[in-house]
């Protein structure tokens, strides 16, 4: 991919964003900075980036505007969240106990409850690319920080 398919801007919908703790907020801040640092992502049908995203949530599906460096809107792809209730509600459970953990438990405990949590979100980061398989390209990177991103949208449920 060429360094024009990428993300340049993005950003949630603060209507469906939900109220979030300290930790998840700083967990999407994170997200946030490092998909802009870094990111692969390309509109299969038109792939001249570079591109502008707004993740929105509308009833139970997730909307992906996609927009060119002018602000011209480009296309808006529909995702049904469904298939990511399981694991995003597993996401949460473990990351509550992870920072449970952080404050409360050994650096052993600590760190196989982060490597589940990891698993757990590449599990994700998986999900979303097969979702997208055929209308977005991203890499493994991206689609995770992708993931955080639909997890505070997701929040509110």
């Amino acid at each position: 991919m060429s360094t024009s398919e990428r993300i340049i801007d993005i950003d949630i919908d603060d209507e469906t964003l939900s109220a979030a703790g300290p930790d998840a907020e700083h967990e999407r801040r994170v997200a946030i900075f490092d998909l802009l640092e870094s990111n692969t992502f390309s509109w299969e049908a038109n792939p001249s980036g570079p591109y502008k995203l707004k993740l929105l949530r509308s009833d139970n599906r997730l909307l992906f505007e996609i927009s060119a460096e002018d602000d011209s809107h480009l296309h808006t792809f529909i995702l049904s969240l469904a298939p990511f209730r399981r694991i995003v509600k597993d996401y949460f459970l473990i990351c509550d106990s992870y920072y449970d953990a952080i404050r409360n438990h050994s650096p052993n405990q600590i760190e196989a409850i982060d490597m589940a949590r990891r698993g757990v979100h590449n599990e994700g980061s998986d999900l979303l690319s097969e979702r997208l398989k055929g209308k977005i390209l991203t890499d493994f990177d991206t689609s995770r920080r992708i993931f955080t991103l639909i997890c505070a949208l997701h929040q509110k449920s």
